[in-house]
């Protein structure tokens, strides 16, 4: 195999047509976990891979990706995409005289960046936006209102590009920040994170009972009853197959999974394989059809078939807890307050996942619900880590937060944003009326009509 030179380590060939997918190829020498950090950049870009095929033979790697974005209105930046994927691909010279299994990328500077602003409804996402745009990645937020109708906003991020110790790069980011605020923007700061940071590098001590709710986080049967009736097919959704055969090649398991599509899924089946030290030889993802997926793996562990009960089963129930719930949402009471929490693994290596604040934030904005404040923290259970997200909400009088309905719609539009089923253009502001008897939308089932998935024919 030749070894290419660095352009084509990772081309990027876009769709002609607006709703044509790009197609991204990757040549390049192999590592563990590269398709978790190939489909974790994608994501993060905003990108949905809709099918692909990868293949290695020891110590290469070739992957092709079809993209395409998860909003219609997202302009993806093709050069910077192309950039953070090569960051992440092995040094084909290094490749040849050291082991890259031993190497770790030393991590990215962590910078503190404050705002001040008039407290308004929608400006954290705002604000979210903007960071997205410029490839910088929320690591910590602590959001902070203050009783003169302000808010201060701590955010510690990091840079795709790895260019805020330029003046440029730093007077970029207060320009785009003024802009998106307008004359809500008071003033800007932006330096190295200090000890401050450490300190929020801790675990977080959730409440026993709110811990308990959130990471066993299922649908209740009465929840899946109401799914069935307003989508029958949507049964399926809940019966996600995860397949282990072992007679098809001398040398590899064959790993098959089906499932419903989401935003995601491919990052998630890449991180759940990078976690448990699963190498693949060869995949193919297939296209979505009728809203489902079908993905094919052949797969090593150890260098070897998985062939023992234990680990195919360990392997196979991880996957499917990933395919039906890779996110928790959950609201709880705070004390006297309304609190959202939302929750996702976290990779072995650190890495959270990506654009989940955007999302919420996104959804919170277009509901018309008031953040009081926010913070990202991390939590550990028994098996592993957590990131969790957890916003105060603000009570209106337009719409209780104490009512059972409004606490449903909010969980449901969040969570369906999250996983991709629900597009822009279908989350509508809550309205008082959706309270009253009269409303069309005075029960749970009609209330989560809407913003189910389309039947699936």
């Amino acid at each position: 195999m030749g070894i290419p030179c660095g352009d084509d380590v990772v081309l990027i060939q876009m769709g002609k047509m607006p709703d044509e997918p790009s197609v991204i190829t990757v040549n390049c020498p192999d590592k563990a976990g590269l398709g978790c950090d190939l489909s974790r950049i994608i994501l993060e870009f905003g990108l949905r891979i809709t099918k692909g095929d990868f293949s290695k033979d020891g110590r290469w790697c070739y992957v092709v990706l079809w993209v395409v974005p998860h909003d219609s209105s997202l302009k993806a930046d093709w050069e910077s995409l192309k950039t953070r994927l090569l960051s992440v691909c092995p040094s084909y010279l290094f490749s040849y005289y050291f082991n890259q299994q031993s190497t770790h990328p030393s991590p990215s500077p962590v910078y503190l960046l404050k705002i001040w602003c008039l407290d308004q409804t929608g400006s954290l996402h705002d604000v979210t936006k903007v960071l997205c745009k410029l490839e910088l990645t929320i690591q910590r937020v602590k959001v902070m209102p203050t009783p003169d109708g302000k808010v201060l906003d701590l955010l510690f991020i990091t840079d795709g590009m790895e260019l805020l110790e330029t003046k440029k790069r730093r007077d970029d980011v207060r320009e785009h920040l003024m802009a998106v605020l307008g004359n809500n923007f008071i003033t800007s700061e932006l330096q190295l994170a200090g000890p401050e940071y450490k300190q929020l590098e801790g675990f977080s001590s959730l409440p026993p009972a709110v811990a308990e709710e959130l990471f066993s986080c299922k649908l209740s049967n009465g929840d899946i009853s109401v799914l069935q009736a307003l989508c029958p097919d949507m049964s399926t959704a809940e019966k996600a197959t995860i397949t282990v055969d072992n007679s098809l090649s001398p040398f590899h398991t064959l790993l098959q999974v089906r499932c419903v599509d989401q935003k995601g899924l491919v990052y998630d089946i890449m991180r759940t394989s990078k976690d448990f030290d699963i190498q693949t030889t060869y995949g193919r993802i297939s296209s979505s059809v009728k809203g489902f997926r079908n993905i094919d793996l052949f797969i090593q562990q150890n260098g070897k078939k998985i062939l023992d009960p234990d680990s195919q089963t360990a392997l196979c129930s991880r996957l499917k807890d990933e395919m039906l719930h890779p996110l928790r949402v959950i609201i709880a009471n705070r004390g006297p307050d309304i609190e959202l929490l939302v929750a996702n693994p976290v990779e072995s290596s650190g890495n959270g996942r990506p654009r989940v604040f955007y999302d919420i934030t996104f959804t919170l904005k277009a509901l018309g619900v008031c953040i009081f404040s926010a913070e990202i923290v991390r939590h550990s259970t028994s098996d592993r880590q957590w990131e969790v997200y957890r916003f105060l909400l603000k009570e209106r009088h337009e719409f209780p937060l104490a009512s059972d309905q409004a606490r449903i719609q909010i969980v449901d539009k969040v969570r369906k944003t999250l996983m991709g089923w629900i597009q822009s253009a279908m989350v509508f502001p809550l309205r008082k009326s959706s309270m009253d008897n009269s409303s069309p939308y005075s029960s749970p089932l009609k209330m989560m009509e809407p913003f189910l998935l389309p039947t699936m024919h």
